[in-house]
């Protein structure tokens, strides 16, 4: 339903934005420090498993209606920075870290991916960025807008998946190395909590964005 040229358009669009720092690329970036390639993997699946349920909400109108309530943003902003806070705090706890022998326990992983959901699902921005962003690319004229915007949710999904497993990767690959150092342990869990924090800060000082009508995006009229 979506022609060649306007996904192109977008793939574009989506790797421009992958390659801005953001908080999704400090997350992966964090957590493939402290807990290797496997721990950054488990962070880009978490993301990415968010970005479908924005997607969902998106299509359905159910942005929209959060966005329509004014105190939605405030509300989900202090969410996200106290679960960061949170966050921070644990990874400064001893008996919460992962050491070196755990990092490939599956529960291990399975807790990451969940940090990492919740993480991105409670981010206002990335709650409305799903609903400004995508309906750009839609062209009525082609068929259904809410399949259009499930099948351009997926594919943003699918590509910040590989896109932050190989950051995840390099990341870990750092990390590993840092292992071997005296002390790396702290250094990995004290970065991990700085991120953490960096990122909750970065909520709270966020200004509530002038939000267009979804419905009011001019979409790219396909070829």
């Amino acid at each position: 339903m979506i022609s060649l040229a306007t996904l192109a358009l977008f793939l574009l669009a989506v790797l421009a934005l992958f390659l801005s720092p953001g908080p999704n690329m400090a997350f992966v970036l964090s957590h493939g420090v402290a807990h290797g390639p496997r721990g950054g993997f488990a962070a880009a699946l978490g993301i990415s498993s968010a970005d479908l349920v924005h997607t969902l909400f998106a299509a359905t109108g159910v942005t929209a209606l959060v966005a329509a309530w004014p105190p939605s943003f405030d509300l989900l902003r202090y969410a996200g920075a106290l679960y960061l806070l949170w966050l921070a705090v644990q990874a400064l706890r001893s008996s919460s870290g992962l050491p070196a022998g755990a990092r490939a326990q599956p529960s291990a992983f399975a807790r990451i991916v969940r940090m990492a959901f919740l993480n991105n699902l409670v981010n206002p921005k990335a709650l409305l960025f799903f609903m400004v962003f995508l309906p750009q690319f839609v062209d009525p004229a082609r068929g259904s807008v809410p399949l259009q915007l499930v099948q351009l949710g997926v594919m943003l999904s699918a590509a910040a998946l590989a896109f932050n497993t190989l950051l995840g990767a390099c990341s870990g690959q750092l990390g590993r190395w840092l292992q071997r150092r005296p002390g790396a342990e702290k250094f990995q869990r004290g970065l991990l909590a700085l991120v953490m924090v960096g990122l909750a800060i970065r909520l709270l000082l966020l200004d509530r964005p002038a939000v267009p009508s979804a419905l009011s995006a001019t979409p790219v009229q396909g070829s």
